[in-house]
């Protein structure tokens, strides 16, 4: 699903945006999906006319039947990413082929048809030359996009839909993480589990994050900021947070990961990680780690660092674990020497201000 887009979009200017004085103001503290942008992209789908409809149109609400089937049996898929101010002035995307492969990764998991690659990359250009003036100029500013599919279909039968409505959206982002902590503390759920093999933890669907949010909750009960799942079988591999990947790095400076295997969703983050650290000549494994080795390799100083990594927070370092019973440290709870090394090199890249060995930027 690598081809070109043969839908050209139009676009419907939004009649009264938001003043400039606004947006500025706004732009000065967005926190993180709060406020949106004037535009949003939209295709339409259904079996008889395949993809049709493409459009840049004015941010609003969305009339839906009752009866439309993503509300009774939860057919829809998303993607995380964002666009960057350059240096220069310009604007910039960050791996969006990766999301549009992803994407499709979800539909076809998902039962839901999939989305032209050229399309979904397309979509996201417009929208972005159509409002990117509401990328922050603050530090650590961007523009988050959420393109994201649902089935449109009025039906109740059960069965894959036959109509879908795509969508991206836009909001302004700061920091994910409330105060910008330099290290976040973990719950580790013995109670609940995010994904078991052959179910949908490899893709992007909202019933993932639904099933998550009653270990989060736990989580911020027990004084912490995110949940970290272990596996649905054994209770013991520790596998990702709440909406993050995992990873650990050792006291020879070596660094694991818990392995893709169906139920970790494949992070462009992560995988992003992977390749830098390599390039640098980290030893990389991807390989299983128990929720009874980190706590060990913690009090014996073997494990050096952790961090969290993903779209919305890019690398964040793991201070604090905490379980029922159990609460241990890792290293000087706050940011290592690795962590820090792979994200500074992450976001200069991102945002135009490190060399781009790999070709990941697509400047618009």
């Amino acid at each position: 699903m690598s081809d070109a887009p043969d839908l050209e979009f139009a676009f419907e200017a939004h009649g009264s945006p938001v003043p400039a004085s606004e947006r500025e103001a706004i732009l000065a503290n967005p926190g993180f999906g709060k406020v949106f942008t004037d535009h949003m992209a939209m295709v339409r789908y259904s079996a008889d006319r395949g993809w049709h409809d493409a459009k840049i149109t004015p941010y609003g609400p969305i009339q839906m039947d009752p009866a439309t089937a993503v509300l009774h049996y939860a057919q829809e898929i998303f993607e995380g990413m964002k666009a960057y101010r350059l240096p220069d002035g310009g604007t910039a995307l960050f791996r969006p082929d990766a999301n549009a492969r992803r994407f499709n990764d979800s539909a076809r998991r998902m039962a839901m048809a999939e989305l032209p690659e050229g399309l979904f990359l397309e979509s996201v250009r417009q929208l972005v030359r159509a409002d990117k003036d509401w990328i922050p100029a603050i530090e650590g500013g961007s523009l988050y996009l959420r393109p994201f599919m649902f089935a449109s279909e009025v039906f109740l039968g059960v069965k894959p839909a036959s109509e879908y409505l795509y969508l991206v959206i836009a909001s302004p982002a700061g920091g994910y993480f409330k105060g910008g902590a330099s290290s976040i503390s973990v719950w580790a759920s013995q109670d609940y589990t995010r994904a078991a093999p052959g179910g949908t933890g490899a893709a992007k669907c909202g019933g993932n994050y639904a099933a998550s949010l009653i270990a989060q909750a736990e989580a911020i009960r027990e004084g912490c900021d995110q949940v970290v799942f272990l596996d649905a079988a054994q209770r013991s591999y520790v596998e990702e947070l709440g909406g993050m990947n995992l990873f650990f790095v050792f006291d020879d400076g070596s660094m694991t990961t818990p392995p893709l295997g169906g139920t970790i969703l494949p992070g462009i983050t992560r995988d992003s990680i992977l390749t830098l650290a390599r390039d640098a000549g980290v030893s990389v494994r991807e390989e299983p780690y128990t929720l009874d080795q980190w706590h060990a390799d913690a009090q014996s100083g073997r494990l050096r660092e952790t961090f969290a990594c993903g779209t919305a927070a890019v690398v964040t370092p793991v201070g604090t674990v905490k379980g029922e019973g159990f609460e241990f440290g890792i290293g000087n709870r706050g940011p290592g020497l690795l962590t820090e090394q792979l994200r500074t090199q992450l976001v200069g890249i991102q945002r135009g201000e490190a060399p781009d060995p790999h070709g990941w930027i697509e400047r618009l």
